[in-house]
């Protein structure tokens, strides 16, 4: 890419995406508090999520998170695909900085519909190409999964 003038890095979504006024929520329903998440209050989809915001929210490894809202996507083959997490890690302790993640209740594959399997496999290719695999995308079903794979 080097000369081109062009980096794929430099490709913004407008802050928008961010303050969709339709993100509702109830405490203690599908919402919580949160202090490392780009807001003071999360939605979460499930229990699992739930969860992994919690986890996110206390580990002392994680910088700042967003739940990613439904208008972030990437355009793929079959479709557009919504990851479900963005997270930054303080640098150290951790092998990559940033991590998109989707978060699934089990890691079994066979679980996971044909689409939404070749939506995941466009997205790790997705993010693998624009950062020069400076920003890893994958699938955990917990927070130690997720911190497994980042301090290897």
């Amino acid at each position: 890419m080097a000369g081109s003038g062009l980096d794929v890095m430099d490709d913004k979504y407008g802050t928008d995406v961010f303050t969709d006024p339709t993100i509702k929520g109830r405490l203690g329903v599908n919402a919580m508090k949160a202090k490392k998440h780009l807001y003071d209050h999360i939605v979460y989809d499930s229990s699992n999520e739930q969860a992994f915001a919690t986890e996110l929210d206390t580990n002392t490894n994680v910088a700042v998170y967003v739940k990613l809202p439904d208008g972030f996507y990437i355009s793929t083959p079959v479709g557009h695909y919504n990851p479900d997490w963005a997270i930054a890690f303080y640098e150290g302790t951790v092998k990559h900085i940033y991590f998109v993640a989707e978060t699934k209740g089990s890691m079994n594959s066979m679980q996971l519909r044909l689409i939404k399997e070749s939506k995941i496999h466009c997205a790790r290719e997705h993010f693998k190409a624009i950062s020069n695999g400076e920003v890893v995308y994958d699938v955990v079903d917990s927070y130690k999964t997720l911190l497994d794979m980042v301090t290897k």
